[in-house]
């Protein structure tokens, strides 16, 4: 019994595993928030995102420190990501709890490096995420949360916070972004 639970704890630790329940959370949320806008949908498309979240720290920390990674986690990581945040974002604009463009501008800049992250792969160039990369995805997912919850919860406006968080995010999505075309012009020019 006691092996049996060890087995599902490594089968649920691995970092594939979580890479797919990232992808799975996505529709969740979704067909959370086509319901009409109620504390209860989107108090649970919140946690379901936050544990989604929380996955993309624990994937790439598995990999590395059980030398699990795979091309499976190399190339499907980076686009669970994007579906969790691009999904989100696009069911919030359904509200109007987030400006469409600036949806447009964080989806584009998605677009735009990851055929850019193809190119320098294909090219042998190094396509680990900087520093601004990470800062962008942390602003995006500390925007979500809150403008997910948007009621008021024990006195905060959640709605305000998630705006001001979202703000952050849109100023490192052009930086890194224009960082990466800068950084691997070189690349382009071949």
């Amino acid at each position: 019994m006691m092996f049996q639970r060890l087995r599902i704890f490594n089968i649920l630790l691995n970092p594939n595993v979580l890479t797919m329940f990232r992808m799975a959370a996505s529709p969740i949320i979704v067909v959370l928030l086509l319901f009409p806008p109620n504390r209860i949908c989107t108090f649970f498309a919140a946690l379901v995102f936050s544990l989604a979240a929380i996955t993309d720290y624990f994937d790439g920390f598995l990999a590395r420190r059980g030398g699990l990674v795979s091309n499976f986690g190399k190339a499907m990581d980076p686009l669970a990501d994007k579906l969790l945040i691009s999904s989100s974002l696009i069911m919030l604009v359904n509200y109007d709890w987030v400006p469409a463009w600036m949806v447009c501008v964080i989806i584009g800049r998605e677009l735009a490096i990851t055929g850019l992250r193809s190119i320098i792969a294909e090219r042998g160039g190094d396509i680990s995420a900087s520093w601004l990369g990470k800062y962008k995805v942390g602003f995006q997912i500390a925007a979500i949360i809150p403008l997910l919850l948007h009621y008021r919860y024990f006195g905060l406006n959640m709605q305000g916070i998630g705006t001001f968080f979202i703000w952050g995010a849109l100023v490192f999505t052009l930086w890194s972004g224009a960082d990466y075309f800068v950084r691997f012009r070189k690349l382009l020019k071949n």
